[in-house]
C-alpha cells in the first residue's frame, strides 16, 4: 500500500551541485571529507584524476556565475546569529547600506548573520550573492539569496570571495568566520590581493582578539604593525561601508 504524504516525514536533505538529496539518500560523508580522507584504499588512484573534473567544473561554473556581478563586498558571520540579536540588525543594516553605495553583497548564504545581509540588500535594492557549501547540517540558501551558487570544494568557494569582492566585512562569528577572516589577511599579507579593505563590526566582540594580536603575535615578532593596520573596526555600519569606499578604484554601476 503506497503509503499518504502526510506519513512522510522531513528529515536530512543536501543540495550536492545540481542534485537535491533527501533523507535516506542523503550520504553520510561530504566530498570535501571524501578528498581529505588518507585512510582510504588505493582506489583514489583511479578516482581523484575524475575529480580533478569536477573541481574544475566547480570554478568554472563559479565563474560563469559571478562575471558580470560588478563591484561585490563580502559579508562573513556566525551562522547561528539570532534574529532578535543585535549582530543581526547591524548586518540588515551593512547589507543596505552597500547596496545602496553600489555594492552586490556576497555570503555564504546560510542563516544568521548571511540572511542579515542579503536581506539588507534586498532591502537596499542590491543584488543580493550567496556562496554556499555541502555540509552535513547544510539548510540551504536563506530566502533573500537571489543568485546562489552552491559548491562542493571549500577552496573553490573561498577563491569565488576573494576574486569578486572588492572588501570583505566581518561580523561577530566562529571558526568559518575567523578563517575567512585570517585567509584574507594572509593574502593580504603575501600581497596576493592588493588594496583589500578588512572591516571588523562590532568592537566589543573583536577587541579580545585584537588585544592577544597585538600582546602576542606582535611582541613575538611574527606580525607587523602593518599587518594589523589592514583591520579596521567600528561599531558603525555606515562607516564601515565608508572604508570599504575610500579603497575602491574605478566607478561603481
Amino acid at each position: 500500500m503506497v503509503g499518504r504524504v502526510s506519513d512522510v516525514r522531513p528529515g536530512r536533505e543536501r543540495q550536492t551541485g545540481p542534485v537535491r538529496l533527501r533523507r535516506s539518500q542523503v550520504p553520510k560523508t561530504t566530498t570535501d571529507q571524501r578528498l581529505l580522507d588518507r585512510t582510504q584504499s588505493t582506489d583514489w588512484l583511479h578516482a581523484d584524476p575524475w575529480r580533478v573534473m569536477r573541481i574544475q567544473s566547480e570554478f568554472v561554473e563559479g565563474f560563469g556565475a559571478l562575471a558580470e556581478l560588478g563591484p561585490a563586498v563580502a559579508v562573513f558571520g556566525s551562522a547561528r546569529m539570532s534574529r532578535d540579536s543585535a549582530a543581526y540588525g547591524l548586518g540588515v543594516e551593512v547589507g543596505r547600506l552597500l547596496a545602496e553605495a553600489g555594492y552586490a553583497v556576497i555570503t555564504g548564504g546560510g542563516p544568521g548573520a548571511m540572511e542579515a545581509a542579503n536581506r539588507g540588500a534586498l532591502e537596499g535594492r542590491g543584488t543580493s550573492v550567496g556562496l554556499g557549501i555541502e555540509l552535513p547540517f547544510e539548510a540551504g540558501f536563506n530566502d533573500y539569496v537571489d543568485l546562489g551558487v552552491n559548491f562542493r570544494y571549500f577552496f573553490a568557494r573561498k577563491t569565488m570571495f576573494v576574486k569578486y569582492s572588492q572588501g570583505f566585512i566581518v561580523l561577530p562569528g566562529g571558526f568559518g568566520t575567523l578563517d575567512e577572516l585570517f585567509e584574507a589577511l594572509t593574502l593580504a599579507q603575501t600581497q596576493k590581493v592588493t588594496q583589500f579593505p578588512i572591516v571588523l563590526v562590532g568592537s566589543a566582540y573583536w577587541r579580545g582578539l585584537l588585544d592577544w594580536l597585538r600582546e602576542q603575535s606582535l611582541a613575538a615578532g611574527v606580525i607587523s604593525e602593518d599587518d594589523l593596520a589592514r583591520l579596521t573596526v567600528t561599531d558603525d555600519p555606515a562607516e564601515a561601508v565608508r572604508i570599504i569606499d575610500s579603497h575602491e578604484e574605478g566607478p561603481r554601476r
